[in-house]
């Protein structure tokens, strides 16, 4: 049935940020179109988070088994089925796509169009042959895999995250043009699998971290037998009879079986006829003020289409300060300072708010860094996950700028110092509370007792005690 339709909200993608607005607007009782050209789930479910780290879920199940001598276990070399662990990976995905199906929102009452919408005026919409016209319209477009002007890519087979979970060959070698997050985290994983690894990369692997914390990360990846290539530029690409080359600008030719291009997103905007609604964008992706609001003022962009995090934990919050904002009519405002990150290897890295380059440019030599390794933590040292360390950055008055954290369940270990960063907590409230023994948890204590090491023993406080103890006891 096509026709006008005048919902209270309208949101053009079926991703995690259109989903949590859609969810969220229509158990409010408001009447919600949402527009989907693609699978529901998005990037996520479909590309991404999801079967990524499934498939590294099988990857470490695969190294568990080489690694047992260090607990008096004989190591084996696994026997993988890469078919079925593809299946894996399809189960998950199946497992948990009920959650964002067309079915589960319409039986929230939202009305799904499977169309390709664009505009065709300020705050007016087509979809198919449904003309769409709201005062409150969501854009959560998402992203897509940047490709390179290399010369040949195009005219050779590659993967991108898009494309390598339908995959069902385990390739002999694969060859990954890309250090960040995604590159390296399924370089891993397809080395733990069985296959050789090649990742090439222009600047530095997870440039965006901590270079102390990534460090660790990539001399693990190293030992695992990643050949890891930085500072390396890739002049062009060819076929071969055996599979695929890559010939660097040093001229040095690596010849594999696959390739997997991992070297960033771009935002999914180009269908939208952004101009046709005033709505202001660049390579970037669409231009938005702090509340997620375009230069439009009926029009918002949350998610990757922004151009601002990539993160699908971002995407989530960013729908939840649109319905805070402009469905409560609340302050809501994007900050900065709370944006975590994690990259799922093993060890783990994460981040959240300033990292040590960061901060020194911010507040020069007015910062405190404090650190404490993977190796000082009974439980760590219980499971053979010394490799690592937790590292926080305060000001002068003890409060909380940021952590990072290379080590094992980095993702998980992080969220305390989350919590900091968004209650604004100083590090005392952190040395100050009681994890259970023996846990991982246990670091960030240690990292946050550590700011006063030197202000508890020093020479002063050594002073002062003494002179306590020769008086009577009370």
């Amino acid at each position: 049935m096509s026709g006008l339709l005048t919902p209270d909200v309208c949101i053009v993608g079926g991703g995690s940020a259109g989903l949590v607005v859609a969810s969220g607007a229509a158990q409010l009782g408001l009447d919600v179109v949402l527009v989907e050209r693609g699978p529901m789930g998005g990037d996520c479910l479909n590309f991404g988070c999801v079967p990524s780290k499934a498939l590294i879920g099988a990857a470490r199940a695969a190294h568990a088994q080489r690694s047992g001598s260090a607990f008096g276990i004989a190591p084996v070399e696994p026997m993988v089925d890469f078919g079925k662990v593809m299946d894996h990976v399809a189960g998950v995905i199946a497992a948990i796509a009920p959650n964002d199906s067309v079915e589960r929102f319409e039986a929230l009452g939202v009305r799904v169009l499977q169309d390709e919408a664009r505009f065709t005026g300020r705050n007016e919409l087509l979809a198919g042959s449904h003309r769409i016209r709201s005062k409150r319209i969501v854009l959560a477009t998402g992203s897509r895999p940047a490709l390179p002007p290399v010369p040949g890519l195009a005219e050779v087979p590659h993967f991108t995250n898009e494309t390598i979970f339908a995959n069902r060959t385990l390739p002999s070698h694969l060859m990954v043009l890309g250090g960040g997050p995604i590159g390296v985290e399924m370089a891993q994983a397809f080395r733990r699998l069985g296959a050789r690894v090649t990742v090439l990369e222009a600047a530095t692997c997870l440039a965006k971290d901590d270079p102390e914390l990534s460090a660790i990360v990539v001399a693990r990846l190293r030992t695992e037998g990643i050949d890891i290539r930085e500072g390396t530029r890739v002049a062009s690409v060819e076929r071969t009879a055996g599979g695929i080359a890559t010939v660097l600008e040093s001229g040095e030719r690596i010849e594999g079986s696959h390739l997997l291009v991992a070297v960033g997103r771009i935002p999914n905007v180009e269908a939208l006829n952004l101009d046709k609604a005033g709505i202001a964008h660049d390579r970037r992706g669409i231009t938005v003020d702090d509340s997620l609001r375009t230069s439009n003022r009926n029009v918002w962009a949350i998610g990757d289409c922004n151009g601002r995090y990539a993160f699908t934990h971002m995407a989530g919050h960013e729908a939840s300060l649109f319905i805070r904002g402009a469905l409560f009519r609340a302050p809501a405002k994007l900050d900065p300072a709370i944006v975590p990150w994690a990259t799922y290897t093993d060890p783990e890295l994460a981040q959240v708010g300033l990292g040590e380059r960061e901060a020194r440019a911010k507040h020069g030599d007015g910062i405190r860094v404090l650190r404490w390794k993977f190796t000082e933590n009974d439980r760590a040292q219980t499971g053979h996950e010394t490799d690592g360390l937790v590292k926080a950055i305060t000001d002068r008055r003890g409060r909380v700028l940021g952590a990072g954290i290379a080590g094992p369940q980095a993702g998980e270990l992080i969220q305390t110092w989350c919590l900091a960063m968004a209650g604004r907590l100083k590090i005392s409230t952190l040395a100050g509370f009681v994890p259970p023994y023996p846990t991982l948890g246990e670091t960030a204590k240690r990292a946050a007792g550590s700011y006063y090491t030197e202000t508890l023993f020093g020479p002063r406080t050594r002073g002062l005690v003494r002179f306590l103890a020769r008086l009577p006891v009370w």
